[in-house]
C-alpha cells in the first residue's frame, strides 16, 4: 500500500536497551525502517563501549523512518509507551545508568505537541501511580550503531529471546497494560462472545457467526483497534462455516504464533497491535498459495466499501479497483 512518492519523516525514541525497541515497530505497514543507534550526547560517532562509559551524553535509541499517512505518529507513541516503564529515571528494567534513561526526541513542533498530549493523556489515565519522567526533548545527531546491534531480534534470536524474558519487559508490559481495568473496560466495549474470542481464544459456532457467507465488498477491520486486517477482495467461500480469507491485507499487522490445544501443532492468528485473537492459518485454501485464513467473525468489523473514505480508509479504494 505504500505510494511512489510516500511523505516520510523520522521519529525518534529512547527506552533503555534497544535490542528491545526494534521488534515492535519493525514491518508494520508504513514503517521504512528501524535503526538502533546513540543520540543525545556531546560527542561524534560514538561506539558501543564509549556510549557504556557514560561519558558522552548520549542514550540508545531508536531512529524509525515512517509515512505517516499509512501508520501516523500517535500509534507510534502508543506503541513506545506500553514498551518502558516512564516512571524509572535510573535506566530501564535490568539495565541502569544514564544511557539507558527514557527520552522522546521530537522533530517538529507538531511532533512535540503530539507527544506532549500523548504524555498528559498518559499522567491522567492514572496507569502509574508514580510520576512520569520521560522527557521530551529536541532531536539531536543521531549515530546509528555498529552492525552487531542492528536487527538484533533477527540475527540473535535466542540471544534476544533470553535477554528480553530476562529483562522483566514483558512481565511489566502485562501488568500494566493488560490488567484487570484494562479487561473490565473491554467487557464493557464488547459483546460477550467478542470478548470470549479475543480475548480467551474461544471460536464462535460454525454458520452461526456474522460474515460466514458474507461478500459484499469492503474491508474487515480489527473489532478492537479498527486496523485493517481483511478485504473482501481476498475472502472466499471456505466450507467451513466461518469466514476464509487467502491473505491479509497488510502482513505487518498479523501475528502467527504456534498453538499445541487441540493436541496437534497449528498456526493461532492474533491482531499484532491489539493482541486480540483472531482464528488459525490452514494451508487447504485457493491455489496458487492455498492459505486459508480461517477468522472468527467476532474479531472483526466490516465497513463497506463507499464508507472507507469516512473511516479514515480511502487509500484501499484501489483494492477495489
Amino acid at each position: 500500500m505504500n505510494g511512489d512518492k510516500a511523505v516520510q519523516q523520522l521519529a525518534t525514541f529512547a527506552g533503555g536497551c534497544f535490542w528491545c525497541m526494534v521488534k515492535p515497530f519493525d514491518e508494520l505497514p508504513g514503517i521504512v525502517s528501524v535503526v538502533s543507534g546513540y543520540t543525545g550526547g556531546h560527542t561524534v560517532n560514538p561506539t558501543y563501549e564509549e556510549v557504556g562509559t557514560e561519558t558522552t551524553g548520549h542514550i540508545e535509541a531508536v531512529q524509525i523512518t515512517y509515512e505517516p499517512e499509512l501508520f501516523p505518529y500517535e500509534r507510534l507513541l502508543e506503541i513506545y509507551w506500553q514498551l518502558i516503564d516512564p516512571t524509572d529515571k535510573g535506566g530501564q528494567f535490568m539495565d541502569r545508568g544514564y544511557s539507558y534513561r527514557t527520552a522522546i526526541f521530537v522533530h517538529s513542533e507538531e511532533q512535540r505537541e503530539k507527544a506532549e498530549a500523548s504524555k498528559e493523556a498518559l499522567k491522567a489515565s492514572k496507569r502509574f501511580k508514580a510520576p512520569i519522567v520521560t522527557e521530551i526533548l529536541p532531536a539531536a545527531p543521531f549515530y546509528p550503531a555498529e552492525a552487531l546491534h542492528q536487527d538484533y531480534y533477527k540475527t540473535h534470536p535466542l540471544d534476544y529471546k533470553m535477554y528480553l524474558k530476562g529483562s522483566g519487559r514483558g512481565e511489566f508490559a502485562e501488568q500494566h497494560w493488560n490488567n484487570r481495568e484494562d479487561r473490565e473496560r473491554l467487557r464493557k466495549q464488547l459483546t460477550g462472545l467478542q470478548y470470549e474470542v479475543t480475548q480467551n481464544k474461544s471460536t464462535e459456532p460454525p454458520y452461526q457467526n456474522e460474515y460466514w457467507d458474507h461478500f459484499r465488498e469492503g474491508l474487515y477491520v480489527d473489532v478492537l483497534s479498527s486496523d485493517p486486517l481483511f478485504s473482501s477482495a481476498d475472502k472466499f467461500a471456505s466450507g467451513t462455516g466461518w469466514p476464509g480469507f487467502t491473505r491479509p491485507i497488510e502482513e505487518g499487522l498479523i501475528r502467527r504464533e504456534a498453538d499445541y490445544s487441540s493436541g496437534q501443532v497449528r498456526t493461532a492468528l492474533r491482531s499484532r497491535l491489539s493482541g486480540a485473537y483472531l482464528g488459525h492459518l490452514f494451508h487447504d485454501g485457493p491455489e496458487p498459495t492455498k492459505q486459508h485464513y480461517r477468522i472468527n467473525s467476532a474479531a472483526l468489523r466490516f465497513i463497506p466499501k463507499e464508507e472507507l473514505e469516512a473511516n479514515g480508509l480511502g487509500r484501499y479504494l484501489s483494492l477495489f479497483e
